[in-house]
């Protein structure tokens, strides 16, 4: 499939969205890895995250990277050597990347009833009773999920809790950008996000409020 979207969110920031059809084998072909990621690669058991990882490859070559301009600090997050901000992420069989000169957070979850299940654990269910039916709960709370794990990876900060620390704005499913909030330690932060629905998927990407 290659490049499935490109999205244009301001001068400086983009982001790029791959289909993962291909097989492992046309994914590596002359793809260059650390000796890191090599090592990552060669560890992962399942064949999709394999397939994943190196589709993450290709999209740094849409936005001008190789796999050694990418690395990764002690908490795992990913950074650029020419400074600039990235964020990265991957579910089944899609996969994405944002590129910005200013903090980001994207994350990419496939829509599924079994976040019915956990949703009282990253944000208040009484909220959703207004909704019409189980599919737009499930619409809904997957966006909400995207949107503060998109956060989580904007900030960065170990034992950040969905629940109690990031609170996403209500919104109706025809309004493009969303509002959210981190209360943390005293501080808050404001955000601002953007989703996308495309073949049973949300996306949502989320930079700081100006």
């Amino acid at each position: 499939m290659a490049l499935y979207k490109t999205i244009t969110v301001d001068e400086l920031t983009k982001v790029f969205i791959w289909k993962i059809e291909e097989s492992f084998e046309w994914l590596s072909k002359d793809v260059k890895l650390t000796d890191h990621c090599q090592k990552r690669v060669d560890g992962m058991k399942s064949e999709i995250h394999k397939r994943g990882f190196m589709s993450i490859r290709h999209l740094l070559a849409e936005a001008g990277y190789t796999d050694f301009d990418l690395f990764y600090d002690e908490k795992g997050k990913p950074h650029l050597n020419d400074g600039k901000y990235i964020s990265i992420t991957h579910s089944f069989e899609f996969s994405g990347i944002i590129v910005s000169n200013k903090p980001i957070g994207i994350d990419i979850e496939k829509q599924r009833d079994k976040i019915l299940k956990i949703a009282n654990k990253f944000t208040p269910l009484e909220e959703y009773h207004t909704l019409a039916n189980e599919e737009a709960i499930i619409r809904k709370l997957t966006i909400v999920w995207g949107a503060k794990e998109g956060i989580y990876k904007l900030v960065g900060i170990p034992g950040l809790l969905f629940l109690h620390h990031i609170y996403v704005e209500d919104f109706s499913f025809d309004e493009e950008e969303l509002s959210a909030r981190l209360n943390y330690q005293g501080e808050q932060t404001n955000f601002k996000l953007n989703y996308l629905e495309f073949e049973g998927f949300t996306c949502v990407y989320t930079l700081l409020a100006e």
